[in-house]
């Protein structure tokens, strides 16, 4: 038997609300399939399961707000019948010898909370909250949106709001009750509350250093010639292949401090913090970064950002990364120093490229240059092995033909 609960998709989340299974009882998932959709602060994300089962049985209704951990489903393992797990769930809420009875699993066996109050139409002019499978829903059964009661999280329009307004439903009068909060206030609620945790509990430590950007503008410039402005690679991209290189040397600022130790992940995926357009940002993880190509990585990254915005994540995506990037450069930043986001031990942040005067074996220039700037966790490393860290970054940035070359995933020897 396996017990399918909510993830955590980061420590700016404690809770979430189901807004659609994409699965029934009985159906057999695989890995990687998406099995639900659940809306949290910052956007409705695709549920993925990792296991190859059939749904025994699902224990969390649409509409429903539960914590990160709550029993969401129960699946059966290849072999196991129905009575098998029937068998173990009895002796769970029994409090048999199976395995202890979590508290998640005893809440699942209670009758599921009231639903939240639905909110009022929203006025015109205000932009309505609306779930991407409601909304696609609207449109397959030319459905109006206006005027449908949301009964989801903040009001939001759900599956069920649209398939009860197609069938005549009448709407639940909204209770009095105070101005909810737009998705953006609460998703800068949340955030606020993330990052104030962290500088509570994690001892930042900052370190900056100016990279000549000459080399690998001169290799982009000269790979760009001639594709179409959509087709051009990024310089973020030759950034991020930095970062991941620098990191398979140094592999204490990739992984987690949990349980009061620090734990190596096990692959590169960065997270990008990726500002949406109503406000707030959301820092999903690229994954495998090394074995990427500069131009395959381009690619990724732009559909990143379009689905983020879309609000069409997964959950791996939100949960994988293992060290944050973040570029303000476009945003006419010479530098930025960053909130670690826990549980991971490290964040790297860009400024924008421009030209300052360069000095080298060559002489004193104008060149293209770039700081780029490290928040570590004091706990997993110290300013010593940041500093070589950084350094990693600046010299691998100076080779772009060879820093484009997919690489090997393996932490390379310590140094």
């Amino acid at each position: 038997m396996i017990e399918f609960r909510l993830p955590s998709l980061g420590s700016d989340m404690d809770d979430g609300t189901l807004l659609e299974w994409r699965v029934k009882p009985g159906d057999a998932v695989h890995k990687g399939q998406v099995i639900a959709v659940v809306d949290t602060a910052k956007a409705a994300i695709d549920i993925e399961c990792w296991h190859e089962a059939t749904v025994h049985a699902l224990r969390v209704e649409p509409g429903q707000k539960f914590p990160i951990g709550q029993l969401m489903a129960v699946l059966r393992e290849p072999g196991e019948t129905e009575a098998d797990v029937e068998r173990q769930l009895a002796a769970l809420a029994q409090g048999g010898a199976t395995t202890a009875a979590s508290p998640a699993v005893l809440a699942a066996a209670r009758p599921p909370a009231a639903p939240v109050a639905p909110a009022a139409p929203t006025l015109a002019g205000e932009r309505r909250q609306v779930s991407p499978i409601a909304r696609r829903r609207a449109a397959e059964l030319g459905v109006s949106l206006d005027g449908i009661v949301g009964t989801g999280a903040q009001g939001a329009v759900t599956l069920a709001d649209v398939e009860g307004h197609r069938a005549g439903a009448p709407p639940v009068a909204p209770k009095a009750a105070a101005t909810p909060l737009s998705r953006a206030q609460e998703m800068r609620r949340v955030i606020a509350a993330a990052m104030a945790r962290s500088k509570r509990e994690i001892p930042h430590y900052y370190l900056s250093e100016d990279i000549c950007f000459e080399p690998a503008t001169q290799w982009l410039a000269e790979r760009n010639r001639g594709r179409v402005p959509a087709e051009r690679l990024l310089p973020a991209a030759l950034q991020l292949k930095a970062v991941a290189g620098a990191l398979l040397r140094y592999p204490e600022f990739n992984g987690y401090w949990t349980d009061d130790a620090f734990v190596a992940a096990s692959g590169v995926h960065l997270g990008v913090a990726i500002s949406l357009r109503q406000g707030g940002l959301v820092a999903p993880a690229l994954h495998d970064v090394p074995s990427l190509d500069a131009a395959t990585l381009t690619r990724a990254l732009l559909d990143l950002v379009k689905r983020t915005r879309a609000g069409a994540l997964r959950s791996s995506e939100l949960a994988d990364a293992t060290l944050t990037v973040t570029n303000l450069g476009d945003q006419g930043v010479d530098s930025v120093y960053g909130v670690i986001y826990p549980p991971q031990v490290a964040l790297v942040g860009f400024g924008r490229v421009r030209l300052r005067p360069w000095a080298d074996e060559s002489g004193v220039r104008a060149a293209p240059v770039l700081t780029a700037s490290l928040a570590a966790d004091h706990r997993a490393s110290d300013g010593h092995r940041g500093a070589l860290f950084l350094s990693a970054i600046g010299e691998l940035l100076q080779d772009p033909q060879a820093l484009d070359a997919p690489a090997s995933t393996e932490p390379e020897p310590p140094s």
